[in-house]
């Protein structure tokens, strides 16, 4: 009896020196946004987090859900959390350049880091070599982030036979897996980055199997045998498939069914729908803000040149070779058929109608412009084109507008009889 006791008191303490590391708080990121460093985070194409300071978000979220979940919570879809989780996400966005759209994928993870923190202090502290329970105290370690209460009803839980029977299952089924991942802590999306940069390549993504692949080589750079098998049946499907029916060639590869929700050989935050949906680098508020600036200044500029045509001359048109109508250097005289022109913001035929060029003409009761001409507008080609001379008489503006009405119209802009198309 007594032997069991001293056996069960080493492996307790045998599972204290194991874990040497303290706990992580992230002191750099809080200490760096005290003094107004907020660091970017960026994600690729397929909405996963990716480096510079991927590692570091991470990190950030596991230490916050520590501090502000129990460990008696096992249910993250629980409303009782939505304050908690609240919290995490203000905490996050305090200390990372990170859009609202991303808060799903960062609850997400926070939620698997929460579920991982139980099994590490499960395996670690509560069993033994052969995955018995052991009934140990709360670890020191923890004190600052785990009550007495919340250590007992923990261990409670992990006593419960159902709790127990579902354990078993999952252990046994992730005991022996055909195909280990082989890369640490590094992730699908972390290993894709460092494959394209290590390529040199202007690829956005890479195959499922050829990441799943380098996932599963080891420290000697050389794939096992089996993994080499799957990786070249893939090559096959994928050459023997047509395009719109590549998808699911790993999972066909290795006979296994593709669940739904997930993508085999992407990695945590891909989705069938964020993989059918490429994206590019999603724009910053500062490079969105900028770009708005820009059209609007393009907006006002267009509507300084529209105002200023309506009451100014139009240079002369007479160079063949910058226009699509082959005018003639004198209008007949009397009323002739004709097509309207614009110059600006380039050349173009806006109308059709007649040109009344009659000695002593008037328009409405007054004379006509210096280099115009009365014209009747019968067809609006551009219908929200400026009249180069808006009537005074009417509150006609446009081409549209001015339909079955006379105008004055620039002589050098009208072409009579014909149009030439280029």
């Amino acid at each position: 009896m007594a032997d069991d006791q001293q056996e069960e008191v080493s492996k307790k303490v045998s599972a204290e020196e194991e874990i040497r590391r303290g706990i992580t708080v992230m002191r750099r990121v809080v200490q760096g946004r005290s003094r107004g460093i907020i660091l970017d985070v960026c994600w690729n194409n397929q909405g996963q987090l990716i480096e510079p300071n991927g590692h570091t978000l991470t990190s950030f979220i596991g230490a916050l859900v520590r501090n502000e979940i129990p460990i008696t919570c096992d249910d993250w879809r629980n409303k009782e959390l939505n304050e908690s989780k609240e919290k995490i996400w203000s905490e996050i966005k305090r200390c990372f350049n990170i859009e609202e759209e991303r808060r799903g994928f960062c609850m997400k993870l926070a939620g698997k880091l929460l579920r991982g923190f139980h099994t590490f202090l499960s395996s670690k502290f509560l069993k033994d070599a052969d995955g018995n329970f052991v009934d140990a105290e709360l670890p020191k370690k923890y004190e600052s982030l785990i009550s007495a209460e919340e250590w007992e009803a923990f261990k409670s839980k992990r006593q419960d036979p159902v709790f127990q029977r579902i354990s078993a299952t999952n252990r046994e089924r992730a005991s022996s897996p055909a195909y280990p991942y082989r890369k640490g802590r590094v992730g699908y999306g972390r290993l894709e980055q460092s494959m394209l940069q290590k390529e040199e390549s202007s690829e956005t993504s890479l195959p499922a199997h050829v990441l799943w692949k380098e996932a599963r080589v080891g420290k000697s750079g050389v794939p096992q045998e089996e993994v080499l098998h799957v990786y070249l049946k893939c090559e096959e499907l994928s050459q023997s498939l047509s395009p719109d029916d590549t998808k699911g060639i790993l999972s066909r590869a290795l006979d296994v069914p593709e669940y739904s929700g997930r993508v085999r050989g992407k990695g945590f935050g891909v989705t069938p729908t964020s993989l059918s949906v490429k994206k590019g680098k999603d724009p910053s508020n500062r490079e969105l803000h900028a770009r708005l600036e820009a059209m609007q200044a393009e907006l006002d500029a267009l509507r300084r040149e529209r105002e200023a045509s309506a009451s100014t001359v139009y240079r002369d048109a007479s160079d063949k070779n910058s226009i699509n109508c082959t005018f003639q250097p004198n209008i007949p005289e009397g009323i002739s058929h004709c097509q309207l022109y614009l110059s600006s913001p380039y050349y173009r035929m806006v109308g059709k109608g007649k040109v009344h060029n009659v000695s002593g003409v008037l328009l409405h009761t007054r004379e006509l412009p210096a280099g115009c001409l009365k014209v009747s507008v019968d067809i609006a080609v551009e219908p929200n084109a400026a009249l180069p001379y808006p009537s005074d008489d009417s509150d006609a503006t446009t081409v549209h507008e001015a339909v079955g009405s006379f105008v004055a119209w620039p002589t050098n802009l009208i072409c009579v009889g014909y149009e030439v198309f280029v």
